[in-house]
């Protein structure tokens, strides 16, 4: 079919749903390196507008992928060409958050889809908007 790249059309979509931990928080910041105290320090954190330590943006942005490669390629090589991210609310430890990614274009002479990307908490708010663009391709024989 010329409109699809491995079985994923127009309107494909996926979820996947992590609720965050202060110990995910604490993981992410000694995994990148990135110990701004915003994210792992309470003290620090309750004189900020949020008043709590909040979670690192790209630990948010990482369930997307999660939704890509787990849930709605599974068993393909996903291979992420970009992302573009609106950060629009903070995530705080206990909240539990969902990204819901849709292919809206498909090109599929290059085996590429165009995703639009969107985390949600617990309460339905946005907290990251954004469009992904990925190739996708089936594992070669072994």
């Amino acid at each position: 079919m010329a409109d699809d790249v491995q079985g994923l059309t127009v309107g494909s979509s996926a979820s996947f749903e992590k609720s965050v931990t202060a110990a995910d928080i604490e993981s992410f910041a000694q995994v990148t390196g990135d110990t701004n105290p915003l994210h792992t320090d309470a003290a620090y954190a309750a004189r900020t507008r949020f008043q709590n330590p909040i979670a690192h943006g790209m630990l948010g942005a990482g369930v997307i992928s999660a939704a890509i490669g787990a849930k709605l390629a599974p068993g393909k090589a996903v291979i992420y060409l970009g992302q573009n991210l609106q950060f629009r609310a903070p995530v705080m430890p206990g909240d539990t958050i969902t990204a819901n990614v849709e292919v809206t274009e498909v090109d599929a002479e290059k085996s590429r889809l165009k995703l639009s990307t969107t985390v949600s908490n617990q309460d339905g708010t946005d907290v990251i908007r954004g469009e992904a663009n990925i190739m996708v391709e089936a594992l070669a024989d072994a």
